[in-house]
């Protein structure tokens, strides 16, 4: 069984947060640099469901990993 892709856009839409393009870009520039020595899933702004959601996901290293390590990246 090949693992799932998940995108960008699939992933903001799982936090329930407006995942069009442009949104997606928005909330990146309005949330970095996120500081080095804070795992993504500690970050201030996620609520408490996006924040075990994302946590599980990382730990499980699960179809949606890749993507989260994506968005880790661009918020640094």
């Amino acid at each position: 069984m090949q693992a799932q892709l998940h995108t960008m856009n699939n992933l903001f839409a799982q936090l329930g947060l407006p995942s069009e393009e442009a949104a997606v870009e928005n909330f990146i520039a309005a949330h970095r640099p996120l500081e080095n020595d804070i795992a993504l899933y500690r970050a201030p702004f996620w609520t408490s469901a996006q924040r075990d959601f994302l946590k599980e996901e990382i730990i499980e290293d699960a179809d949606w990993s890749a993507v989260i390590d994506e968005l880790n990246g661009r918020l640094r």
